[in-house]
């Protein structure tokens, strides 16, 4: 499959997977908040390459929203991202945040691809990210990548970034989810999820 076609259907992967948290159940949010666990990735291309994606000394810790109106969840995420292939691929690591208000999604895996940005949420590595969310959405948005040329590694370090939610008005939960592309004589493409947190 060529890449453009791999792009493709990872893209319709990335679709499906967002609608399938709709359906979560939509209980109380019990998703823990402060330190999160430290995780990694080993996976092997068709022709050997080795790829390892790391992640830590993540956190997610909640701070009082600005919204003066009862409906704003904010938090803050801190996390060390780390992606490795071998000399002679190129690497291009990226950190995406998914986010949910009133809506489990500790439920949700798979793939997700390109700058997916479902209810027009913006991010940056510089600013942070706003979200506007009501009751049983749930949003993905980039908030930052690096490249690494000619093997080696691509590291994406955030601290304190703010995460804001408004219009939720309930529980709203935040995770990471960190994808590397690695293109040489194949193309490999890897993720790992990091565990949901609670926002105020």
């Amino acid at each position: 499959m060529s890449n453009s076609g791999l792009r493709r259907v990872i893209g319709a992967s990335a679709v499906a997977a967002v609608a399938a948290v709709g359906l979560a159940s939509m209980g109380a949010g019990n998703a823990a908040a402060g330190p999160l666990p430290s995780g990694s990735k080993t996976t092997v291309g068709v022709d050997g390459t080795v790829v390892t994606l790391k992640r830590t000394g993540e956190g997610i810790y909640p701070v009082p929203s600005l919204a003066a109106n009862g409906a704003g969840r904010a938090g803050e995420l801190s996390g060390t991202y780390t992606a490795t292939a071998p000399k002679g691929s190129d690497i291009k690591l990226t950190v995406y945040v998914v986010t949910g208000c009133q809506i489990n999604i500790s439920g949700l895996s798979g793939t997700l691809a390109g700058n997916i940005d479902l209810l027009g949420a913006t991010g940056g590595a510089s600013f942070g990210l706003s979200i506007p969310l009501t009751p049983g959405q749930t949003a993905v948005s980039s908030i930052n990548s690096k490249e690494a040329k000619d093997g080696g590694k691509a590291i994406v370090q955030l601290r304190n970034y703010p995460l804001s939610i408004q219009g939720c008005g309930g529980y709203a939960q935040a995770r990471t989810y960190v994808q590397a592309v690695v293109s040489g004589n194949y193309y490999v493409q890897t993720s790992l999820w990091g565990q949901p947190a609670s926002l105020n």
